[in-house]
Parts: C-alpha cells; structure tokens; sequence
C-alpha cells in the first residue's frame, strides 16, 4: 500500500471517529500512532509519540495560553461585558439598528478578552437578546447580530485560535496577533453598515431608542476604559516589543486581577471559578496540541502535505483560483465541526500548500481564521446560530439562520478584499 493511501485511509478514520463523537484530541492522536505504528515499527512510533508530546507541551511558549485564558475569566467575572453592552447603548443607542450595533460592538470587546466564538455569542446574547425583544426588534436582526458578533472571539486578538495556528505553523505569536487587528475592525465596520442597511430598508427590524445625555455617555465609560487600557497596553507592547507574548499575557492576568480588584469583584469565590475554568480550557487545548502533534508527524511520514502542495503549484491555474478554492474547504469545514478543531487538523496539510503557492504564512494563517470563523454560523451547522437559539425558546431555528444570513455577504467581501489587498493584514507587521 502507498504512503499517500495510508495517509488517506487516516484521514477517513479521523473523520469517522470525529462522527461518532470522540473529542477530536483523542481521534488525532489514535489515528496518528497507529499511522505511525504502520509505517514505522512500534519502538519508532513510541519515540516519536513521547518526545513529540513532550518537547511541544514543554515548550514556554504554550504558557501564554493558560495565561490569556485566566485574564478572559477575570474580565468576564468583573462585569465587563454589561459594562460594555451599556456603554455602547448610551453612545449610539438612538440611532436605528443601535441595539444590533450594540450587540457587535460589545462582541468585539469581549472578544477581545475572550478568545472564544462559542463564549462571545453565549454571554453578550444572554445579555443583548432580552434587550431587543424589549425594544421591539426583528427577532431574525437580534440572533444574526449575536450570532454573526460572536465569531469575532477567535479574530480579535488575543485569540486562543490563532495561537494554536501560530504554534502549528511555527509562526510568531505577536505577528498573528498584530495581523489579524486591522482585518477583525474591517469586519466590524462591514457588519455595522449592514445593519444599518437593513434598518434603513426596513425600519421596523432595528426601531431606534432614546438619546442619552452627555453625563450618562461619560458616566458609563467607568470600567470599560480601564479595559480599554490593557488592552492597548497588551498588544500596544508587543508591537513596540516591550514584552514577548507570554510576557504580554502575564501583563494581562495582573491588570485583568488589578481592574477586578478594584471593582470589588475579586473575592477568593472569584478567583477560585477563574482558576478552574482557565485550567479547564487550558487543558483541552493542549489535549488538541498534543493530538495534533502526532497526526501531524503521522502526515509528514507520509509526505501527504508536501505532495499535494506539489501537485497544487503544479496546477496550470492562478494561484488565486487553488486558494479560493482551499478557502472553501475551510468554509464547509468550519461549518460542520469546531473552528479550532478543523484549522488543528487541516493546518498541516494546507499550510505548505499555501507556501508553494507563494501566499505569506502570516497572511494565510490570519484568512483561514477569518474564513473558518465564518463556518461558526454557515449551514448547516453553523454552531453559533445554535448556541443564539438555545437562549431563546421563542426563537426558530429558520429565524436564526435567516438571521446570520445577513451578516454572510459581509464576511464574503471582507475575505475577498484580504485576497485582494493581502497587505490589509500585513502592513501592520
């Protein structure tokens, strides 16, 4: 049997495992040792099983996941999300649409402390979806802003997925980081003039509300500025290489305990929750680098990525026509399984790809993160059109995805001017 058979076989039974519901850590790390095992011999596959677990998971880089992970718990268990959501609503909440701009501003704020899709729609829809319906919303307007909002979490930095693509594709942290800024505000941006659009068209989906006072507006900048502050201080020092990103987490966590402290938020209860549930979500990530380490040396004794990253320069196509259609398979991709679970499986055989086609890594790794995100609310899973629904018993499930609906053309040409203008994102480096 030839190498690219068995590495196909792999992928299969990756796929099957991943449908009958094991964690995609455990089917990657199955399917890569017994690839392993297949091609090499058992003592090959034990020592490439320990010494690659082991020189990744050692390595101080991964620390600045658990640390990003514990200033987002901080944050949230500090109130900063209604903080955000008022303060948004007092600038902007007379205009029409103001309560769905709301919605996607206050996401991008929390995405900013969040790093999460699933995690940014579940807690500013908690929030933001009572709110409309108070207001007399669009019930479709209300889940697609909370829905389309809540894929912000793993574009705007700092952002456990692309982390996970920095370290995948051995790529620096702070670049992806910094990258990946100007492309998450043009989406923002494109996601507002939509629904500025739409209330435009049809004024009964967003009814505008009541015009705060200037007192109020200032007023409710309190605790939102602080955060504000760290996190230009967070990411403004990585770009001026005042601190690594591990360093730029470690400031994070003590400004996130700092701002919390001082809102008299931080009690042992607090600190407790914050801890367990960033060593919760720590471990699940590495979980997923460690199995993504073995499948990935499982497809690179096959030599599968670097043949098909041959076979597709060799194409007699514009390197455009192969990455748009690579783009597409992350689209699908992303819409029927977890975003980082997907870029985790897929990154080591299209990041070589993308490399022979000419494409910048850093520009590649920022656009695949963009595109997968948009999966998170593409049928026919669209995960986040889910999670919106399941906040809502009165909401349909066709309501929800004609809502999102809306916000799928935005995120279309935000991806095409990227592929345009690759130095939208590069610029900035």
């Amino acid at each position: 049997m030839s190498m690219t058979m068995v590495a196909l076989i792999g992928i299969l039974c990756l796929f099957l495992l991943i449908l009958i519901k094991m964690p995609i850590s455990f089917a990657m790390f199955i399917v890569g040792f017994f690839g392993m095992l297949h091609m090499t011999s058992p003592i090959a596959a034990y020592n490439v099983v320990s010494s690659g677990i082991w020189g990744q998971l050692s390595s101080y880089s991964l620390s600045v996941i658990p640390l990003f992970i514990f200033m987002g718990e901080l944050l949230f268990r500090s109130g900063i999300t209604e903080k955000i959501f008022a303060s948004a609503y007092a600038w902007i909440g007379h205009l029409r649409g103001s309560m769905a701009t709301t919605t996607i501003l206050s996401s991008a704020g929390f995405a900013a402390v969040s790093g999460s899709n699933t995690a940014t729609a579940a807690t500013v829809g908690t929030i933001a979806l009572p709110e409309m319906k108070k207001f007399g919303y669009s019930r479709s307007l209300s889940a697609g802003s909370v829905a389309a909002g809540g894929t912000l979490g793993v574009i705007i930095p700092p952002s456990s997925v692309l982390i996970i693509i920095a370290l995948q594709a051995e790529l620096a942290i702070r670049d992806l980081f910094l990258a990946s800024i100007v492309p998450g505000l043009i989406l923002v941006g494109l996601f507002i003039a939509t629904i500025a659009l739409l209330c435009r068209l049809k004024p009964h989906m967003g009814p505008a509300g009541s015009r705060s006072s200037w007192s109020v507006r200032w007023r409710s900048l309190k605790g939102v500025i602080e955060v504000g502050v760290l996190f230009v201080l967070v990411l403004g020092g990585l770009f001026a290489g005042w601190f690594t990103s591990t360093e730029a987490a470690a400031v994070g966590c003590v400004g996130a305990m700092l701002i919390t402290l001082v809102q008299g938020k931080l009690t042992l209860t607090v600190l407790q929750e914050a801890v367990a549930n960033a060593l919760k979500s720590s471990a699940m990530i590495l979980m997923l680098i460690a199995g993504a380490v073995i499948f990935g040396r499982f497809l690179t004794i096959t030599r599968l990525p670097f043949m098909v990253g041959e076979w597709a320069a060799a194409l007699p196509l514009p390197a455009v026509l192969v990455m748009a259609f690579i783009l597409l398979i992350y689209v699908i991709g992303g819409a029927l399984m977890d975003a980082m679970g997907f870029l985790i499986i897929s990154i080591p055989i299209f990041f070589p790809v993308a490399i022979a086609l000419g494409y910048d890594p850093v520009w590649f790794g920022v656009v695949v993160c963009i595109v997968t995100s948009m999966g998170a609310i593409t049928p026919p899973v669209g995960v986040n059109a889910f999670i919106v629904k399941s906040l809502d018993t009165e909401l349909r499930l066709g309501e929800t995805f004609r809502g999102v609906g809306y916000f799928l053309p935005p995120y279309i040409l935000c991806i095409t001017l990227l592929l345009a203008l690759p130095q939208l994102v590069l610029f900035i480096l």
